[in-house]
Formats: C-alpha cells, structure tokens, sequence
C-alpha cells in the first residue's frame, strides 16, 4: 500500500498525540511511504517549537531529528514540479486551504497514493472531493 503522511500526521510517528498509534499501524501497513519535499523542514519545524515550549529536552530533540533524518531516507519524496505545483493551484482555488496544505494536497494527487493521511479536516475534505481515499490521524 502506498501511503501519503502530510506532516501533521507524520510527526505523530515521531511525538505521541492522539493519532499515535493509527499512524504506526499505517506505517506498519504501507510498503511504501511517500511524503511532500516540504515535510522535512516543517517536522523539525514543530519539534524546535516543542522544544521552545519546554514540551521535548533538546537531546530528546536531537534524537528525534537523527531519527526522522534516518527514516525519512526510505521514503519516496515529491517534488515541486510544473504538475504538482498546477494541482496544488487547483486545490486553492476549489477549496479553502493554506498553501503549504494545498501543496501537500498538490503532490499527493500527482502521485496518486492509496492512501492520504492527514490530521487536517479541511484538508482531508479537499482531498476527499479530488477523488483521495483518506484517513484521518
């Protein structure tokens, strides 16, 4: 199974929220992970700003990265390309998302996934009406 994580369902791998263990049984589930370029710098990201909130000890922080860096490597990464950045357009303009989101949203319906994973309602919606099979984490 092919599975697309936004970052905000991917990082509940990584940082236990609700969602946690739903996400580790996709992750067991998938034989193959595929993430938007932007993942990366939007999971260290949310964990520096854990770590400015007292909420993660920065070797803790360190750990996580090394890890995510390691993970991360075995995933399949979309690009920004012209199609990906023509869908991502589409979403905008046929819902109401955030770019970073529509981006996301963009890549995903150029790879065409079995399986979109957000924790973001509108965006699970807009996904949903592009023809997405999706769950929420």
């Amino acid at each position: 199974m092919k599975v697309f994580f936004d970052t905000s369902a991917f990082v509940k791998r990584y940082v236990e929220e609700p969602g946690t263990e739903k996400v580790l049984e996709i992750c067991d589930k998938a034989d193959q992970l595929v993430l938007c370029v932007i993942c990366l710098p939007e999971m260290i990201s949310t964990l520096n700003r854990l770590v400015r909130e007292g909420r993660l000890q920065n070797d803790e922080y360190r750990k996580l990265r090394d890890l995510v860096l390691e993970e991360i490597e075995d995933a399949e990464i979309c690009f920004l390309t012209p199609e990906v950045v023509a869908q991502t357009i589409k979403c905008l303009e046929s819902n109401v998302l955030r770019a970073m989101d529509a981006l996301h949203l963009g890549c995903a319906l150029v790879v065409e996934p079995d399986l979109f994973v957000s924790s973001d309602r509108r965006q699970l919606e807009a996904a949903r009406r592009a023809g997405l099979k999706v769950m929420e984490a």
